[in-house]
């Protein structure tokens, strides 16, 4: 019987479970990864998993886009019957995604325990499906693996039992120290795209309240653009199909100094994000990603579900807003990147590990 379930569907869901999953290969836990398909693009998702050191999954749904309901359904559908067939112990999900939510609710009319990895994350704006997905998966889990003790205090005053929760770190700071050296030595990108570093700001924006209404992604787009002519600095914009296509649906300028390119492979993103002179964002994970790496970060978004990188002095929020943009970034831009990490030492997956319930027993920490 298989031990371990990973049900994942997203690119940073493969970033962020990737050092659990390697760590059940060097310690003889018998896994396997379940593939919603809920990123189906090449350099979107599959790519990653030969990026991270991962065998390819063992199962891919092939789910796609669509609808909220229609995806999460056909998910449910497709993850219960794999959970049928690979009979495991323990399901394991990460994050806020549909994906996440899907296996967590199959697993929870099912037999296996429920693990949720980044646990009691909390924007507190339950207008975002996210943090929907996040809260409810935060109570049928059975482990609640929480990056932080702000996380925790969040599960606690919800009363999630203590016993079921664990502060790991967050495991965003495990992948980037196995992948930052190497995108130093070997992403071409900053040559690919005539960059310099420290020569730019870098943007990523995708998520539906922000590219699904037309005034916010024009706010957005001309607040970034205005930050870039107000320090004579590009604005390196990695566009993610969706968004690229909401600019042709409201045949939307893109304002210079904004350059839209090709969405990139992790290791080409991180060696944009960690040479940046700023970023401008409205990823939850980019926002981890930007700390982690002392990069100074600006959320595009009216609130977060990482605090932490506030309390930080790493990240501004400033909405959509183009002014806001423009100040938000100017003050970004006067830090030094020497805060303190809120995430943890990079052993969070040695942590997730030894608290489940599998047959690992892990004396020392190998990443």
């Amino acid at each position: 019987m298989t031990e371990v379930a990973f049900v994942l569907g997203t690119r940073p869901e493969i970033i962020k479970l990737s050092p659990v999953i390697r760590s059940c290969d060097r310690h003889g836990v018998d896994h396997a990864v379940i593939h919603t398909g809920q990123h189906y693009s090449e350099r979107l998702d599959s790519v990653f998993f030969d990026r991270l050191g991962l065998a390819e999954p063992e199962v891919n749904l092939g789910v796609g886009s669509g609808p909220h309901g229609e995806q999460t359904g056909e998910m449910l559908r497709g993850v219960e019957r794999v959970i049928t067939d690979v009979d495991p112990d323990i399901v394991v999900v990460q994050g806020d995604t549909n994906s996440a939510l899907a296996g967590a609710l199959a697993a929870s009319k099912m037999d296996p325990e429920i693990a949720h990895v980044e646990a009691g994350l909390r924007s507190f704006d339950r207008s975002m499906p996210e943090e929907t997905n996040r809260v409810i998966v935060d109570h049928v889990a059975d482990h609640l693996f929480a990056p932080t003790e702000k996380s925790e205090k969040y599960l606690v005053r919800e009363g999630v039992p203590e016993h079921r929760i664990s502060v790991t770190g967050n495991t965003v700071v495990d992948a980037l120290e196995r992948i930052r050296d190497v995108a130093r030595r070997e992403a071409t990108v900053l040559d690919d795209l005539g960059l310099a570093t420290g020569g730019y700001l870098l943007m990523t924006a995708h998520r539906q309240e922000n590219v699904d209404d037309p005034d916010r992604f024009r706010s957005l787009l001309d607040g970034a653009a205005g930050a870039g002519r107000d320090h004579g600095l590009e604005v390196v914009y990695p566009i993610h199909p969706r968004a690229r296509g909401k600019i042709e649906e409201f045949g939307l300028d893109v304002p210079a100094p904004v350059r839209t390119v090709d969405p990139q492979d992790y290791l080409d993103f991180v060696r944009l994000l960690s040479a940046s002179a700023a970023v401008l964002t409205d990823s939850g994970g980019v926002q981890e990603e930007a700390c982690v790496l002392g990069v100074p970060c600006v959320t595009m978004r009216d609130n977060t579900e990482r605090p932490e990188t506030i309390d930080a002095g790493a990240n501004r929020l400033s909405s959509c807003d183009p002014d806001r943009i423009r100040r938000a970034v100017t003050e970004a831009l006067d830090t030094d990147g020497a805060w303190e990490n809120p995430y943890g030492d990079g052993e969070a997956a040695a942590r997730i590990l030894r608290a489940l319930p599998v047959s690992a027993e892990i004396d020392e920490v190998v990443r």
